[in-house]
C-alpha cells in the first residue's frame, strides 16, 4: 500500500478531515456540515458542505463516490454519482445527495455521506483512425458478454 501526502484546508473550523474507515479502505469519508438537520424529500437532491478543500497532486484525479451503506439502505448517493476534483481545482468539495428511496432522508451535522478516492488516471491523445484493432467483443454491448 502505497501512502501519500495530500494538503487538506479546512475551510470552516468545524470541518473533519476525511478518514479511513479501515486500513485496507481505498475510499476515505466525507463529512457534511449542516447547522442542524436537513430533511430529502423521496426524489429531491440537497447540497451539503464538508468545508474542505484538497489539493489532489497532479496525475490524479480525487473521486467523489457513494458510501454503499447509505445509498443501499437509506436510497442517498451523490446525485452526479461520481464527483470529479481535478488536480487543479481548489475549491471547496461539494456533496449533491439524491434520495432515491421513496421516504424522506434526514442527514446531521457530521455525517459521513460519501467517500474519496485519490486515482491515477492517463490523459488521452485522441488520434483519428478509419480502422479499430479487432477483439473478441467487437462492437457488442449492453449486456452483449451475457448475464453471468
Amino acid at each position: 500500500m502505497m501512502i501519500a501526502p495530500v494538503s487538506v484546508k479546512r475551510l470552516d473550523p468545524r470541518a473533519k478531515l476525511p478518514a479511513y474507515g479501515s486500513a485496507d479502505a481505498a475510499g476515505a469519508d466525507l463529512y457534511v456540515l449542516t447547522d442542524g438537520p436537513v430533511a430529502i424529500a423521496p426524489g429531491e437532491t440537497a447540497l451539503f458542505h464538508t468545508g474542505l478543500a484538497v489539493a489532489v497532486p497532479q496525475g490524479y484525479v480525487g473521486l467523489v463516490c457513494a458510501r454503499s451503506g447509505l445509498s443501499c439502505k437509506r436510497g442517498l448517493a451523490p446525485a452526479n454519482k461520481v464527483g470529479v476534483i481535478d488536480a487543479d481545482y481548489r475549491g471547496e468539495i461539494m456533496i449533491f445527495l439524491h434520495n432515491h428511496s421513496g421516504e424522506s432522508q434526514v442527514v446531521e451535522d457530521g455525517d459521513r455521506v460519501a467517500q474519496l478516492m485519490i486515482v491515477p488516471y492517463l490523459t488521452a491523445q485522441f488520434i483519428p483512425a478509419e480502422e479499430l484493432d479487432d477483439t473478441g467483443r467487437g462492437a457488442g454491448g449492453f449486456g452483449s458478454t451475457g448475464s453471468r
